[in-house]
């Protein structure tokens, strides 16, 4: 091949190797309203502070706790999940490398030495001849000259999956996060109930004392006795309930840090905890761009618009190009003499005359673009639906407090004046048992309200994608 025709090759493979027959990527439109819903539930959601770059705040400003850092820094490096995440974002970097890597020539080296024999009848000579043949070459074995795209679009779609993969580990790290501070939370209301449960045990003792004091000298019926001892039972039973569960919590926190929590580092109640800092989504719902499922989500549609691409240029021409350059002489130092140069060069163009696969595989690849628009659209309305909630709950949780506090210190107060009623003989023992289940029940309640305002400041900045930007992410290959 001389000079001339090489270059002119060069530049029509430059020329139109810049084809592409993927379709332009839209981010389709969002089907949620522009602003958060509004109303009763939502009337003092919104703090009158500026709204809080949730994606960009690290978690460590928002759990100030010096234990529960301790706790989530563990989880972070040990946690099972987020190692399978992290490995599977090295797979598909790995395979978008494989995939952009068949846009450049495979180009191999080798030597050669053949021996060979020819009997008198064949070799024309009319004696045997023994022929040796050294040979050393570099060759380019069936490179695909990408005119229309294919390669490069099969690239793409390697390169968005590898992407989307990486938002799946950011996403998973959010969802360790606050796994991992919802369960720290549920450990302390659950100790917190289980110190209630062991109170209340306490006193439905001492109270059963009491009524059988009082039945020894027969100022109470029987009735009276065995009442109380269906509420010192009933005690027994949730403490005992609440031990399971407490256990059960604290093997769960295990679990999501990947090794035992020391004891030391666990909460005794959740006053205990330190401040979670609120944050706020201001007013615009396009703060939902930010979560890296919705990201991951549009990485994915990106990817199935380049196998668009590559599965159009299924119809066009393919042409690969085979070549060698080498050297040749029947005598090992001759090899490398003047004139023992050889040189080959395969052009091979394949055209597409009949294959009813390649109208399927487009059609195929149209309706993955359609799913994933649709996957796309459902994950802004379901981060939409998560974030509102959280809202709703929000602007509502501290009335419910306020409200149990004040039915906590109302049922404190019945319990102490029929407790003395019963004890001047005013009352019988079952409005004693009336009062003292009603305290029990809403000082539960109170605690488990307090448990949700706490989790709802952990939901709301996971929902609005915490963290998601304060960590170092892939970059797109250039």
């Amino acid at each position: 091949m001389n000079r001339n025709s090489f270059i002119p090759l060069v530049v029509l493979t430059a020329a139109v190797g810049g084809c592409n027959l993927a379709p332009e990527h839209e981010r389709p439109a969002s089907p949620v309203p522009g602003h958060w819903p509004s109303g009763p539930a939502y009337a003092t959601s919104q703090p009158a502070t500026a709204p809080t770059d949730a994606a960009g705040l690290a978690w460590q400003q928002v759990f100030r706790d010096p234990n529960l850092q301790r706790v989530v820094q563990t989880s972070l490096e040990n946690n099972r999940d987020l190692r399978l995440a992290a490995l599977n974002v090295e797979r598909a970097r790995a395979m978008y490398d494989i995939q952009r890597a068949e846009l450049l020539p495979i180009v191999n080296s080798g030597a050669s030495f053949v021996r060979q024999r020819m009997p008198a009848e064949l070799s024309g000579a009319g004696k045997p001849i023994t022929v040796n043949q050294y040979g050393a070459n570099v060759l380019l074995s069936a490179w695909e000259i990408d005119f229309f795209g294919r390669i490069r679009s099969l690239a793409a779609q390697a390169l968005e999956e590898y992407l989307a993969t990486e938002q799946a580990r950011r996403g998973a790290r959010i969802l360790i996060v606050s796994q991992v501070a919802g369960t720290y939370l549920a450990i302390a209301a659950d100790r917190e109930t289980l110190k209630l449960a062991q109170t209340t045990l306490e006193s439905q003792q001492a109270a059963y004392g009491l009524v059988k004091l009082r039945l020894d000298r027969g100022l109470v019926p029987e009735l009276d006795l065995q009442r109380a001892q269906t509420q010192v039972d009933a005690a027994r039973v949730d403490v005992a309930r609440l031990t399971q569960v407490v256990a059960q919590d604290k093997n769960a926190l295990d679990l999501l840090a990947g090794s035992p929590v020391p004891e030391d580092l666990l909460p005794a109640e959740l006053g205990s905890i330190g401040e979670i800092q609120e944050v706020s989504p201001g007013m615009s719902s396009e703060v939902l761009l930010r979560r890296p499922d919705i990201i991951q989500a549009e990485d994915i549609l990106k990817a199935a618009n380049a196998s668009i691409g590559a599965a159009r240029a299924a119809f066009f021409p393919r042409i690969s190009l085979t070549s060698s350059i080498g050297t040749g002489s029947s005598e090992l130092s001759g090899l490398f003499k003047s004139g023992s140069m050889a040189w080959s060069f395969a052009p091979q163009i394949v055209m597409p005359v009949f294959d009813p696969r390649t109208w399927s595989a487009v059609k195929v690849t149209e309706v993955v673009k359609k799913s994933a628009i649709a996957q796309y659209e459902k994950a802004i309305q379901t981060a939409f639906r998560e974030v509102a909630d959280s809202l709703a709950l929000r602007g509502t949780v501290d009335e419910q407090i306020s409200a149990q506090a004040s039915l906590v210190h109302a049922a404190e107060e019945t319990y102490r004046l029929s407790e003395a009623r019963y004890i001047k003989g005013i009352d019988s023992y079952l409005s004693v048992l009336d009062a003292q289940q009603s305290l029990y029940s809403a000082r539960q309640r109170l605690v488990a309200l307090r448990l949700e305002r706490l989790a709802n400041q952990v939901r709301l900045y996971a929902v609005l994608g915490g963290g998601a930007d304060s960590e170092p992410t892939a970059r797109r290959p250039m």
